[in-house]
């Protein structure tokens, strides 16, 4: 104890050691119908306390000595409960609690240092964890979360898919490892994957919205955020691990982490591999587009590619293994510690294999990508029980990333992001009855890009911000208050304005002098700085206004820099299958060429209002939400109308040095829009523009506890993204609606998963309508007791009716749709 109270004190010594507390708090927590409610976690909020009630439903809290307490209860099918006591010298003793039975898994949320869940939040939140994220797990986080509500993936062939929250994704979505940024190139381009791993994670939390109070500008769509125990604050001996067999790709998965330790160390250790083939896709090829006189059509054929059957789409394997350690110095007044994790990782590239099958010699063109990531990462958490401070937290990691495109054998782009972050947050001790803190806040990022692909020029990104949230109950009334301001340098040198040999179409004829001498020369070679002050404020409501019911409204307004990619892009990008300009340039007035546009570095501005109303006890409950998002200065990519040539040596002379072969297709599928394919090595110029944009839509759950035993669940989503001026984003997710009929027992549990997709007709220019489709899942699982552990064995079956689903978020929706009916097979412990 000595020890410890010493260390305390070095790593805090100008703030001073907790007191000593004497105090104690027993009681037992009950259901309204007085039966005991085990396992219920109960918090001291501000304090480093914390215990779980017993199988009588019986705790014990020591070490209080302070006149008032607030306790946190929660518990797994019981809505959460917050509890206020008044705690004299001498404690409490049998003190009742009670809990209200809830249809929602309710579960807290780490993103924010404010306590927050499905419930509790003017801002929507939803979290994947537990048996639900074991099974719903996959390869990609995009592929991990696509099911929850408000969340889509970008399906890039299975291996690599971001989330997009509410029609928006990459640099407006932040993806997040414990609260820090995830330091790789998935925000740059599509093919790029993230670098985290589902398989080794506690939760997956998803904040909907605008999240850059504590997060910054680059969560202005909302925050994703992996949490896992690489950093563990307790030494509870624990261990988990599972393996898994999947048929659609012949996936092997084996994963597995634990901890243990004493009064004064905890050590965690975690590891996986992860190996899978080209996977299957279902027979036919659905398709919806419209054609030259604007007509509809729907139909299922063969396809440019034959795909008459089920087949395999080539460059879609993948093979993953890493492994975190961490350990940390536990104290009476929180934790310190530290983590190193390996992440290495092979996946194909489905967007370079000119359209995902075999060449004339009969084999596959291997184009793949491969990946590590080496991430440190420091994390502490301190309370205190002076005048002022209340708790301090820190988070600080240093990621090295590199992932190298291969092709033929021989690396053609190289991708590195050497990072390092760092945010503190300092909570006061409650003032005035208002709780909460300020963040500071930096992050600096070293991004580079070398080789024939390599489409934005390096560039040094530097953010330093200082944020404030803090929030009152007024009774029955929740208040919560923010606001950040940032300061956000970004750097180049050697920024490319090449001399682009443009064209046109003229009514789909493809018959043009093209110059074929590929290569453009560089007209202007020059350095490039520039500095963003975007700042963000919000204000959010939550009202109790009857038992187990309540109403919540967010509205905010939040400033974003524009990334280095879509200032600065001037190149092919093959991940999207387009010519990349960033909005540093603009198209002269002869459009024979590009210059520099003095126009082309505005902030971002998103007005945010979220309106949620929330039951959440008793045997049916529901949360809606409805939004509308209005965004000043949107940056996207719009077509120009012209084409370049583009040459693209693949190491070999049997493609003739291009790109693409006849049967390619660019990402916003002019290749099958009636043209002639003679054309095949051109690529559509996208030029990132700023204009005002409106998002809004509707998310919906609701869930019946029909039974003891039974529960069904219906959700659905919709989101309309449109320009002010006229005309509709691209790539906006579809009208969506999941039910899902689920069983639990005492060892067997089962569910039942029904979702359509609706058709997409709101489609930008160049961009065609997807047809909708039906998705079938179902899952068993059944729990024993084995030599000391905990087993559970599964079966899960997905696409069951084997439809062949095109997503109308890929950028490969044509030549990578969904995987055909598969079979998992799988086993997971815990000990």
């Amino acid at each position: 104890m000595i020890k410890k109270s010493a260390l305390a004190l070095l790593v805090a010594s100008t703030l001073g050691a907790p007191a000593v507390l004497a105090s104690t708090i027993n009681g037992v927590v009950l259901d309204p119908q007085g039966r005991p409610v085990a396992n219920a976690k109960i918090t001291v909020i501000g304090k480093n306390l914390k215990t779980t009630t017993d199988n009588e439903g019986r705790f014990s809290l020591a070490g209080i000595n302070v006149d008032h307490v607030e306790l946190h209860l929660a518990a797994r099918r019981y809505g959460h409960q917050n509890q206020h006591l008044d705690v004299p010298p001498a404690g409490l003793q049998n003190v009742q609690l009670t809990l209200q039975p809830s249809p929602f898994e309710i579960i807290d949320v780490t993103a924010s240092p404010l306590h927050a869940s499905i419930t509790e939040s003017a801002l929507p939140v939803t979290v994947l964890a537990g048996d639900r994220l074991k099974m719903q797990q996959a390869a990609t986080l995009g592929d991990t979360l696509k099911n929850e509500v408000g969340v889509h993936s970008n399906f890039y062939g299975g291996v690599a898919s971001n989330p997009i929250i509410r029609g928006l994704d990459g640099p407006r979505v932040l993806i997040t490892q414990n609260g820090l940024d995830a330091g790789d190139a998935s925000r740059v381009g599509p093919d790029h994957s993230v670098a985290t791993e589902a398989s080794t994670a506690t939760q997956i939390e998803v904040l909907r919205g605008p999240a850059t109070l504590f997060y910054g500008s680059g969560a202005i769509g909302g925050v994703v955020n992996i949490v896992d125990e690489r950093v563990p604050t307790t030494s509870t001996p624990r261990a988990e691990w599972m393996t898994q067999l999947q048929s659609v790709n012949s996936e092997k998965l084996i994963a597995g982490s634990a901890a243990s330790g004493n009064d004064l160390f905890a050590v965690y250790v975690d590891g996986f591999y992860r190996d899978s083939m080209d996977y299957k896709a279902a027979a036919g090829h659905a398709h919806a587009d419209s054609d030259d006189h604007g007509h509809d059509h729907e139909d299922t054929h063969e396809g440019e590619h034959g795909h008459t059957k089920s087949d395999r789409i080539a460059n879609t394997a993948s093979t993953g293994k890493g492994g975190t350690i961490g350990t940390s110095l536990l104290l009476d007044n929180g934790f310190v510690g530290v983590s190193y994790g390996r992440l290495e990782r092979q996946y194909g590239i489905p967007g370079h294999s000119h359209g995902g099958h075999a060449h004339e010699e009969g084999a596959e063109e291997q184009v793949f990508a491969d990946k590590q990531q080496d991430r440190f990462q420091l994390h502490s958490s301190l309370f205190y029980q002076n005048n002022f401070i209340r708790q301090i937290n820190s988070r600080f990691a240093y990621t090295d990333y590199q992932h190298a495109e291969i092709e033929g054998g021989e690396v053609g782009t190289t991708f590195k992001n050497k990072s390092h972050e760092g945010r503190l947050e300092l909570m006061h001790q409650p003032l005035f009855h208002w709780k909460g803190g300020l963040s500071l806040h930096y992050k600096y990022s070293d991004f580079i890009a070398d080789g024939a692909e390599a489409f934005t020029p390096p560039s040094d990104t530097t953010m330093l911000a200082l944020g404030w949230m803090s929030e009152r109950h007024f009774g029955p009334l929740l208040l919560q208050l923010g606001a950040r301001t940032e300061r956000v340098t970004i750097k180049a040198d050697n920024v490319r304005l090449p001399m682009l040999s443009l064209h046109g179409h003229d009514d789909h004829d493809h018959d043009h002098d093209h110059d074929h001498d590929h290569g453009p020369d560089i007209t202007r070679l020059f350095d490039f700085s520039t500095r963003y002050n975007p700042y963000s404020l919000s204000a959010g409501l939550v009202w109790d206004y009857a038992p187990g019911y309540n109403v919540g409204v967010s509205l905010s307004r939040s400033e974003r820099a524009p990334s280095a990619a879509e200032l600065l892009s001037f190149g092919a990008h093959i991940g999207t299958r387009s010519y990349e300009i960033g909005s540093l340039f603009a198209l002269n007035a002869s459009e024979d060429g590009f210059e520099l546009n003095r126009n082309g570095f505005k902030t971002e501005r998103a007005t945010n209002l979220d309106l949620t109303f929330r039951k959440f006890e008793g045997d049916f409950g529901f949360v809606v939400n409805a939004f509308y998002n209005r965004v000043d200065n949107y940056y996207y990519q719009r077509f120009t109308g012209l084409f370049t040539e583009f040459t693209h040596d693949h190491g070999h002379d049997s493609h003739d040095g291009h790109a693409h072969d006849e049967h390619d297709h660019s990402d916003h599928d002019h290749a099958d829009e009636g043209h002639d394919h003679d054309s095949g090595h051109e690529m559509p110029v996208y030029l990132y523009t700023n204009e005002d944009a409106n998002l809004y839509g509707l998310e919906a759950q609701f869930v019946w506890q029909l039974h003891p035993a039974y529960t069904l669940l219906v959700q659905g989503d919709y989101i309309r993204a449109e320009l002010r001026n006229g005309g509709d984003l691209p790539r906006t997710p579809p009208l969506r609606l999941l039910s899902t009929l689920s069983y639990s027992g005492d060892a067997l549990d089962a569910d039942l998963t029904l979702a359509r997709y609706f058709k997409q007709s709101k489609v930008a220019e160049l961009e065609h309508k997807t047809a909708g489709y039906t998705l079938l899942d179902a899952s068993v699982s059944y729990r024993f007791n084995f030599a000391g552990q905990e087993l559970v064995t599964y079966l899960k079956g997905q696409n069951l009716l084997d439809q062949r689903a095109l997503v109308h978020t890929s950028f490969l929706k044509d030549d990578a749709p969904l995987p055909g009916r598969g079979i998992s097979i799988g086993l997971r412990g815990r000990f």
